[in-house]
């Protein structure tokens, strides 16, 4: 009787333990935030005091170096409207898969898994000289070449979830009058909610946080997602604006969080029924 009441405690501070250890780089990014830069590089672990506090400084010299406002805006671009085409595409494209369940489909899906174990050094080259010569280095051609390596784990977990769903529900709506099209939208598409939010979260955090795609494919004269631009805080001979660094990390941390605190109860239900169905 012990054992069990000690090891709800034993695992509640096992992952108190390893939650704080995963939230003190952030933790410090945002303390460093209002210091000087002199204090960040001699004291990074220390609260701001009276002689290391300048307010909101570092986030106005961070906005005005690095363009923020129009980096945060092709972000934007780039995240939302490459996550609806990759939920889109790919859920309408599990579904298929799921209920026709023939060799073209298996074969097609294979290719999707396939598509998660390709590593993305070996297409990185050839992919920068295509979406040159394709006219794909801007942000909406962006949101193509990300439909491409995004959609296999978006698949996969579609497909999961798919599988759960009962066919006499769609049976019903067909008999009703409903066509393909309609089918899905009006039918199937609000049952994978779950599945959908997960895939969203997932490849949101990603489009957000990437910075190796869009710096080989876009044409950085004219765009820059948030990760390009804090790179052009670092001056001549290795010097780094650390004080705005930290400022523009912070406010490139803030929409993702937001969107996951919002969508969060929805992910953990969405990955287990994907990966027990699947």
């Amino acid at each position: 009787m012990n054992d069990k009441v000690r090891r709800p405690w034993l695992w509640t501070t096992i992952f108190t333990i390893i939650a704080i250890a995963y939230m003190f780089p952030i933790a410090l990014v945002v303390i460093n935030s209002f210091k000087n830069k002199v204090y960040i590089a001699s004291e990074p672990f220390a609260f701001p005091t009276e002689d290391s506090f300048v307010g909101w400084a570092n986030y106005l010299r961070g906005i005005e170096l690095t363009d923020f406002l129009a980096s945060a805006g092709w972000s934007f671009v780039i995240t939302i409207g490459a996550a609806v085409l990759i939920l889109a595409g790919t859920s309408m494209t599990a579904w298929w898969i799921v209920r026709m369940d023939n060799r073209f489909a298996k074969t097609l899906y294979t290719t999707f898994l396939f598509n998660l174990v390709v590593p993305f050094q070996m297409v990185m080259f050839t992919l920068s000289w295509l979406a040159d010569y394709l006219g794909l280095n801007n942000p909406f051609g962006l949101w193509i070449i990300y439909l491409g390596f995004g959609a296999g784990l978006a698949v996969f977990i579609f497909t999961g979830f798919v599988k759960g769903i009962p066919y006499e529900i769609e049976e019903a709506a067909t008999i009703d009058g409903c066509g393909p099209v309609r089918t899905f939208v009006l039918i199937v598409l609000p049952i994978m909610k779950p599945a959908v939010i997960t895939v969203a979260i997932l490849e949101v955090m990603w489009l957000w946080n990437d910075y190796l795609l869009p710096y080989l494919t876009l044409d950085l004269k004219n765009y820059k997602t948030i990760p390009i631009a804090v790179q052009y805080l670092r001056g001549g001979y290795g010097s780094v604006d650390m004080g705005a660094m930290m400022g523009v990390l912070v406010l490139a941390l803030i929409p993702v969080i937001v969107f996951y605190f919002v969508s969060q109860k929805h992910i953990i239900k969405g990955v287990v029924v994907g990966a027990v169905k699947g």
